[in-house]
């Protein structure tokens, strides 16, 4: 493990996890083996990390989060509060299914909102958001808007967060950052320079 991490002393680190620079890790949290955080994450209290988890760098994580096994989430991922991963589609008290975990994997800068649970085997797209107590259930494309019982999608939304509203010709503009995007039948892109 590298020390350049700051870790409060209520935290517990399993041996075997790779943690990053500048990466803080609050109260009564715990680190399983075998993790990968990278530089710049923050995670908050009373938050489990299980096996084999990998986070990019800059993961916002808030209190209570649960991350199991097979979960990925790359660079500038944030997680609200109490927000869950499951990993198996069919658990079982007395049947074990360590082998049959299902992947999730959530894009650059997703925001999953608080008490939302993703039902494992679905990955979120890049710079999707969730809302507040959704469900996913199947996969969300790259800058989708969810919410609900089972979660649907709403609308789509900038990399600043912002809803997008589309004119007839598929264009809109973010009205923080003033980023330009197309709507295509294949997805939303960000238009370059």
């Amino acid at each position: 493990m590298d020390d350049k991490y700051f870790a409060h002393q209520t935290a517990f680190i399993d041996e075997g996890c790779q943690i990053g620079n500048g990466t803080k890790i609050w109260h009564f949290s715990h680190i399983m083996t075998g993790c990968t955080l990278g530089e710049n994450c923050n995670i908050g209290q009373n938050v489990v990390i299980s096996p084999g988890v990998v986070l990019g760098r800059n993961v916002k994580i808030q209190n209570n989060v649960s991350i199991y096994t097979g979960v990925s989430c790359d660079d500038d991922v944030f997680l609200g509060p109490s927000c869950v991963f499951t990993n198996v589609i069919n658990p079982r008290s007395a049947v074990n299914r360590q082998g049959s975990y299902l992947k999730t994997h959530v894009g650059k800068g997703a925001s999953i909102g608080a008490n939302a649970t993703i039902v494992c085997g679905h990955d979120i797209g890049e710079y999707a958001f969730v809302g507040a107590g959704s469900v996913v259930t199947k996969t969300i494309k790259p800058y989708a808007l969810v919410v609900g019982n089972p979660a649907r999608q709403i609308g789509w939304i900038s990399e600043y967060g912002h809803r997008l509203q589309f004119d007839a010709l598929g264009k809109a503009i973010c009205t923080e950052s003033g980023e330009h995007y197309t709507m295509t039948d294949s997805g939303i892109y960000k238009v370059q320079g």
